[in-house]
């Protein structure tokens, strides 16, 4: 018992005592390591670094490969000389300590700490006392631990656990770490003033550090350099040389800098939410985002390049959100630069708008899955109507222009009548359509109140919401929740892919083509289709314009990508356009560009659904057509008639309303007045 006859030798203290205590230590196999943990990363889908999660500590193991001589050399010689010779202990060291602290009446003075004894403490020992007790119990497991590891294990381990100091708030844990903080290189690259200022700081990181007290970091550098010369490892020549250098430092941020705030948020959000904020903080990730660079690139410059009507210093902005709609992976998020107090917002994905008449989709879907014929159910599309609430009160509702007719689904649909909407939310069921949007990916609430039917939600949709939920039609009706991480890769080697599962199928294959072909003629013939054909026979979508024109959409999609445009205001409900000719263009710039000229088809299903015209509640006769009413009604919203006095007076009245509503801003307005309609579009 080396340990006791030092201690015994040196004073003789009560051997039984300092026995007791020294057995008194748990068997090594029962303890589990401190967590020091290890920093996550961020990183793009080609590699490239986004970040660092931010941690208490800073830690990045590395191997004994990659940690130099020199600072091995610095770290013994300061804090171990004789590391290569005893065991785990060093008996003349524990015989100085043990009578200096028996000089001071028992008061631990002067330490004796070995390496392995210090590994002990930065292992196993997460709140150490100074006293002889802990130190009789550190020596027993330290014992413990040079029996089962080689000293090459033990040093290597040492300096991937030392503390390095702490700057801002996060503290350098490991050689690696020390190294990027202070000299913004790898720990592999260190020259021999760099190795003995590190190899210096683990007795006392506070004191010694180079940011706060450069006289001090120089004053222990150099005991560190004059220990090495004396004890072999460098030259006289060297420590005279090394000794006269500055610090050389090169403060690193390498652990603070964020290349994306954007993106970087979201898919920390993520990873927190999955696998929940210690393991994301201190586990030792590396995820890597969906975002692909090429993509980004092209949504940014369709964001700057088509939002016609977007400008800084109080103007409208633009979100655009891009999914796979295989694997709800995210692509492409791009939006206009915030205002000054939103410097980290982002419209694609934060930015809660009312959608508009890009909701229809959900009813219309709804009345597909009912088994509602659209091409031969008809409704009359007469504006203004007055409607009775189920639940008691009325409901009046306007298009966009006072004229209408009888139309089918189909052609109301690709015309955006507000009138027929509202009749067919009704028919089906607002808590039916409520059903279909969230299983289709609408995360935000939903009250179940037929104004959602035209897009009068209480509290907004998002565009990544929008795009997501379109992607299950685009996907054959098999929903994927979306995903800004592609793969997620651990220490321990396991991987996990967050986007390679099976997705939930919430539609039949047949009733995401039903609905796909309806929306495919808003684009050829219908509220799209001057501002959003791309070339493509298989491209779908539906406009949306809110209340006043205050905000503009297109959702649309390919078998490729599902895309959502929002251009609006992103603090007051202005006049902004209507979702065709202002959100279009943007579309339609990015789709090209992604698509590059690939024009896949939409999968024809096995079998279609079995749809016949629904008749009873709302609907009305096909004897009868308003085509030509229809037409004058589409020409009108593109400015291409003057409007009545008639129709100005209703304009004027529909501004009122719109100063009268609350603002938004990301949070999304509340649902239209009773009697305000929606605008189509």
């Amino acid at each position: 018992m080396i340990v006791l006859g030092a201690i015994a030798a040196a004073g003789g203290i009560g051997v039984a005592w300092a026995l007791k205590q020294y057995n008194s230590a748990p068997p090594l196999s029962s303890l589990k390591p401190v967590q020091k943990g290890r920093s996550s990363a961020i990183y793009a889908a080609d590699g490239s670094l986004i970040g660092f999660i931010r941690s208490e500590n800073i830690r990045q193991p590395v191997k004994a490969s990659q940690l130099p001589p020199l600072l091995k050399d610095a770290t013994v010689a300061i804090e171990d000389k004789n590391f290569f010779v005893h065991g785990a202990l060093d008996p003349e060291g524990i015989a100085r300590a043990a009578w200096e602290d028996l000089k001071a009446g028992g008061k631990p003075v002067q330490g004796a700490s070995t390496i392995t004894q210090q590994l002990v403490r930065n292992l196993y020992i997460q709140h150490p006392e100074d006293t002889l007790e802990r130190k009789l119990i550190e020596a027993h497991l330290a014992n413990d631990l040079f029996e089962k590891h080689t000293r090459s294990w033990i040093l290597t381990q040492y300096l991937n656990t030392a503390p390095y100091g702490t700057v801002e708030g996060s503290t350098a844990v490991g050689a690696e770490a020390a190294s990027q903080t202070y000299f913004s290189k790898p720990v592999e690259d260190l020259n021999l003033t760099e190795a003995a200022l590190l190899a210096g700081l683990p007795q006392a990181p506070s004191e010694y550090n180079p940011l706060f007290d450069p006289q001090a970091a120089i004053k222990r550098r150099g005991e560190v350099l004059k220990t090495m010369w004396e004890q072999g490892y460098i030259t006289g020549n060297e420590f005279r040389t090394a000794r006269t250098h500055g610090l050389g430092l090169k403060p690193g941020h390498k652990y603070t800098q964020i290349n994306d705030p954007f993106l970087f948020d979201l898919v920390q959000n993520e990873l927190i939410e999955k696998y929940g904020i210690n393991t994301v903080r201190n586990g030792g990730l590396k995820a890597y985002t969906t975002i692909n660079p090429e993509l980004q690139a092209k949504a940014e410059a369709a964001v700057e390049e088509s939002c016609y009507v977007c400008y800084s210093e109080g103007g409208p902005a633009a979100g655009l959100a891009s999914v796979d709609p295989k694997t709800g992976a995210i692509v492409a998020l791009a939006s206009s630069e915030g205002e000054a107090d939103e410097s980290q917002f982002n419209y694609a994905w934060q930015a809660h708008r009312q959608p508009g008449s890009s909701f229809k989709t959900y009813v219309l879907t709804t009345a597909i899955k009912q088994g509602i014929d659209p091409a031969s159910t008809y409704y009359d599309g007469t504006s203004p109507i007055t409607l009775a609430l189920p639940g008691g009160g009325y409901w009046t509702v306007h298009n966009a222009e006072p004229s209408g007719g009888v139309e089918s689904l189909e052609a109301a649909t690709w015309a955006s009548t507000n009138v027929i909407f509202a009749q067919l939310d009704l028919d089906v069921g607002s808590e039916a359509v409520t059903e279909t949007a969230e299983e289709m990916g609408i995360e935000s609430e939903l009250q179940s109140v037929p104004a959602e039917a035209i897009g009068g939600l209480a509290e907004g949709v998002t565009p990544l919401e929008m795009a997501d939920a379109y992607a299950t039609l685009a996907n054959g009706g098999i929903h994927h929740d979306p995903t800004a991480v592609s793969k997620v890769e651990f220490p321990n080697g396991k991987v996990d892919e967050p986007g390679s599962d099976a997705g939930e199928r919430v539609l039949t294959p047949g009733q995401a083509y039903d609905v796909t072909k309806i929306l495919e003629g808003v684009i050829t013939q219908g509220t799209g289709s001057p501002y959003t054909y791309m070339g493509c026979t298989s491209e779908a979508g539906k406009t949306g314009t809110s209340e006043g024109e205050s905000d503009a959409w297109f959702v649309g999609y390919t078998p490729m990508y599902s895309t959502a445009v929002w251009v609006g205001h992103p603090k007051s409900r202005e006049y902004t356009g209507f979702g065709g000719p202002t959100a279009g263009p943007v579309w339609q710039n990015y789709m090209s560009a992604a698509q590059e000229g690939n024009c896949p088809e939409f999968e024809t299903p096995s079998s279609l659904p079995e749809l016949s015209p629904f008749t009873g509640g709302h609907t009305t006769s096909s004897g009868y057509s308003s085509s030509s009413e229809g037409e004058e009604e589409y020409e009108s919203e593109f400015g291409e008639e003057e409007e009545s006095e008639e129709e100005e007076a209703e304009a004027e009245e529909g501004e009122e309303e719109e100063e009268a509503a609350p603002p938004s801003n990301g949070g999304g307005g509340g649902p239209p007045p009773t009697g305000g309609g929606i605008s189509p579009g």
